[in-house]
């Protein structure tokens, strides 16, 4: 990972889960600001080279690749039809009275498409525009 500013290269290690930078694991914001005098995105500002790749990438431009092919590989999922054997159980198993275990989170629903827009025009919307000037006097800056 690295970012450039005021002139330099600064550089940062992965290590499994954490952003090693100066000896110490920082969040990619920390990393992002740690050298910088101002109040930095690191989505913006940060450069990554995953292994087996030869060059740095700009962090936002990974993460629109990875929700495209997320996206792509969504109806994919969607259309092949799932064995019977893979079915999720609808309901949980009884659990003893005497058990002190959690049960496991749900599964989050799928989002449902949004309802159709209403694009019926309001009362006055179809009147001819009145205005003479495309500015008001008391808008324009002096």
């Amino acid at each position: 990972m690295k970012s450039w500013s005021y002139g330099e290269n600064n550089y940062a290690r992965v290590e499994g889960d954490h952003i090693i930078h100066n000896g110490h694991a920082v969040s990619p914001n920390q990393f992002a600001q740690s050298f910088a005098r101002s109040t930095r995105n690191a989505w913006q500002d940060l450069f990554i080279r995953r292994p087996g790749d030869k060059n740095f990438k700009i962090a936002c431009r990974l993460r629109d690749e990875l929700a495209a092919a997320a996206k792509a590989a969504a109806p994919a999922l969607a259309t092949r039809p799932a064995p019977e054997a893979m079915s999720i159980p609808t309901a949980a198993p009884p659990m003893p009275a005497t058990s002190t275990a959690t049960l496991p989170a749900t599964p989050p629903s799928l989002p449902t498409a949004a309802p159709p827009r209403n694009t019926d025009p309001e009362p006055g919307w179809d009147l001819p525009e009145r205005r003479k000037f495309r500015y008001r006097l008391e808008d324009v800056a002096y």
